[in-house]
């Protein structure tokens, strides 16, 4: 048990440190390199466009890797999207610049992008499933909460590198700095490879029965829970995009340092990490339901202090902004959604239960900076993202109440 948690906690750190460092690039750098424009704010929607590319192709990583689960077993899972991934983003290191090889670049960076999509649209339910399915069952809020903090150290470790490499010169940094986050996913993916393909497979799978079809099995028994698995999804993924992906581009638009913002999302993401851990164990107390809706309702009430306080250029503020966001509301939803979406679905079809509500949020999730980015260069109004999400946390608390868990050790 214990080492299916820490081999889909370090996986995880693995997996997702790669995927966050092209959501850090795009935001920060990608713009001017691969996609130069007369306008800047052009160039940044486009650099922004290619990072929701890699939403786009989830689902094919889903249909591929949840079905695999369901019939081979989670370890496949865990070890084929670690591989992909690593592979995809070491190569996006080499990669020459618009200016070096005109459009074959930024071509060349949008093939490597959905490769990265199709990876993540597989490793995110093998790694929960994993751990989750070991504990115990009054634990599994807690153990599956371990699973997702590897998530948050990976937006700690992306953002921290992607911080030191900025403190080269701004020229040195255009030139070749930006390459050193991702030329430190090769280390990272050969660590994390070894320790996955050390791992026995999950109990629940391995004492269960195996769907000969699960992606039919699943819609014709299941579509409910998977349309509320998706909805549930999308108030924590949207609000994690807008506060370290959009708010990113915003801060730098309204004249914040990036290096402030990026430590602002280190230290949040950091505390994320460990108040997850907290509100899954919780969740084992109280129930499921409770938890996640309170992180939704709080979450959405944030949104817009959030934006003022970053605004404000204050590194208090900024710290403050992204400790409540990311910190607290987020690690309330993002800690209970093992446990929870692990319910929702029997064992024979919970890999591509899962995969599917992950791919199909996450595309549209992934929309949301991009959404939000067009929307603040209309109307440079911070109440109208604030809006945006909250529609987003009405579909997410809509989705509360239609799930209905079939195998739920917690009281609601």
């Amino acid at each position: 048990m214990n080492r299916a948690v820490f081999a889909a906690v370090v996986g995880n750190v693995f997996e997702f440190y790669d995927f966050v460092i092209y959501s850090t690039a795009a935001a920060l750098v990608f713009g001017r390199l691969f996609f130069p424009a007369a306008d800047p704010a052009l160039a940044s929607a486009l650099a922004s466009g290619s990072f929701f590319a890699g939403f786009l192709s989830r689902p094919a990583g889903a249909l591929l890797f949840g079905t695999l689960g369901d019939r081979f077993g989670r370890k496949l899972v865990m070890v084929a999207t670690l591989a992909m991934m690593g592979g995809a983003t070491f190569g996006i290191a080499f990669l020459p610049t618009y200016g070096q090889a005109g459009l074959w670049a930024p071509c060349a960076l949008l093939a490597l992008r959905l490769l990265q999509g199709i990876a993540a649209g597989g490793e995110w339910g093998g790694s929960i499933l994993m751990a989750v399915e070991s504990a115990p069952r009054e634990k599994r809020g807690l153990f599956g909460a371990w699973s997702q903090s590897g998530i948050g150290l990976a937006f700690v470790l992306a953002n921290l590198i992607f911080y030191l490499a900025q403190q080269l010169p701004a020229e040195t940094f255009d030139s070749w700095g930006w390459r050193i986050p991702f030329l430190a996913s090769a280390p990272i993916f050969a660590v994390g490879l070894f320790i996955r393909s050390k791992v026995r497979e999950s109990r629940d799978f391995a004492e269960s029965a195996h769907a000969n079809q699960p992606l039919r099995e699943l819609a014709r028994t299941q579509p409910r829970q998977m349309v509320a698995a998706a909805g549930l999804r999308l108030a924590e993924m949207g609000g994690s995009y807008l506060m370290n992906n959009f708010s990113l581009a915003y801060g730098v638009m309204v004249g914040v340092s990036a290096h402030l913002l990026l430590l602002g999302v280190v230290i949040s993401m950091l505390a994320d990490s460990v108040l997850m851990l907290f509100f899954g164990w919780l969740s084992d107390r109280i129930g499921r339901r409770r938890v996640y809706f309170a992180g939704i309702v709080a979450m959405a009430l944030s949104i817009y202090p959030a934006l003022i306080l970053i605004a404000g250029n204050s590194p208090a503020g900024i710290f403050a902004a992204l400790l409540l966001t990311n910190g607290l509301c987020h690690a309330a939803m993002v800690g209970v959604q093992p446990s929870m979406l692990t319910e929702l679905f029997p064992v024979r079809v919970r890999s591509s239960g899962l995969a599917t509500a992950q791919a199909v949020s996450a595309v549209l999730a992934g929309a949301v900076p991009v959404a939000a980015l067009a929307l603040f260069h209309q109307t440079r109004s911070p109440a109208m993202i604030a809006l945006l999400f909250g529609g987003i946390a009405m579909i997410s608390a809509v989705s509360l109440l239609l799930a209905r868990p079939v195998d739920d050790p917690a009281p609601l």
